[in-house]
């Protein structure tokens, strides 16, 4: 059963224990550090076909609810521009918009976000497309049971993220002022310093005018994409932060997996690539 987000209601209620987890409660700028983490682990380039099927299915979907022109779909255009950035031959991608469209026979997605917590408390919601839902709800409850985690209802932990534009950027790309005046002229919230990266925040609708007015000025970013932002994060050591690794890892490899976010944060100096 879905509520009017299109939630499934139909998720075991998290165990008391699993909210009285003590965990430090660290406030920090900017997006999930699981994508940081990941990058230092060597594992974002390891998967293109699983980076494709991704993205097939996002523009699938996009094309069904908006439509297969791109200029009056923003969803199917940023997926467009996703899938152009990893290099997706252009016939897969309008192979694609068909599917969705219905001009081309393809499968019927649906689209389910789970909720839940990982080791520590942490946080985690899961974007998922499948076309067998039993299937999907029966591989996430395993991922979070096998590997000290929770599976939760809709909205256990929905309300710590916001969806945002993120665009982050290296430092010596340029100098704060130049970089600050850039960004707000086109729409973006906030600009701040993440290590050696600045990372900028807009909201989802301007996130296009955003990313093109930093690539107009030259500068290439590390990350741009629309996506779950925590407003505060749960740092883990140890034993936890592996235990909290394997999760994400073991709930991305899932073929239904669209996206995974949290509010996981680690020190860098203990990833093990």
């Amino acid at each position: 059963m879905l509520n009017s987000q299109g939630r499934d209601l139909a998720y075991p209620a998290i165990p008391a224990e699993a909210t009285s987890i003590p965990a430090p409660e660290v406030s920090m700028s900017g997006h999930s550090k699981w994508a940081t983490i990941k990058h230092k682990k060597g594992a974002l380039d390891a998967k293109r076909g699983k980076i494709f099927t991704r993205l097939i299915k996002e523009i699938t979907i996009a094309a069904k609810g908006g439509g297969g022109d791109p200029d009056g779909n923003p969803r199917l255009r940023g997926a467009i521009v996703a899938a152009k950035a990893e290099n997706m031959p252009a016939d897969n991608i309008k192979r694609a918009i068909q599917r969705g469209t219905g001009e081309l026979e393809g499968v019927n997605y649906e689209e389910i976000t789970f909720e839940g917590y990982g080791p520590g408390g942490v946080a985690v919601i899961i974007e998922v497309m499948t076309d067998n839902r039993n299937r999907a709800v029966s591989e996430i409850r395993h991922a979070f049971s096998k590997n000290n985690g929770n599976l939760g209802e809709s909205g256990s932990v929905g309300y710590l993220f916001a969806k945002k534009g993120l665009i982050v950027v290296p430092k010596a790309s340029g100098d704060e002022d130049r970089l600050t005046e850039i960004v707000l002229d086109a729409g973006a919230e906030d600009l701040s310093a993440d290590g050696d990266t600045w990372e900028i925040t807009s909201s989802p609708k301007d996130f296009d005018a955003v990313r093109d007015a930093i690539k107009a000025a030259g500068i290439t970013p590390e990350v741009a994409e629309v996506t779950m932002i925590a407003s505060t994060y749960q740092k883990l050591e140890g034993a936890p932060a592996n235990a909290m690794i394997r999760l994400l890892e073991t709930l991305e490899d899932l073929d239904d997996t669209q996206n995974v976010y949290s509010n996981f944060d680690m020190e860098m100096s203990e990833v093990v690539g």
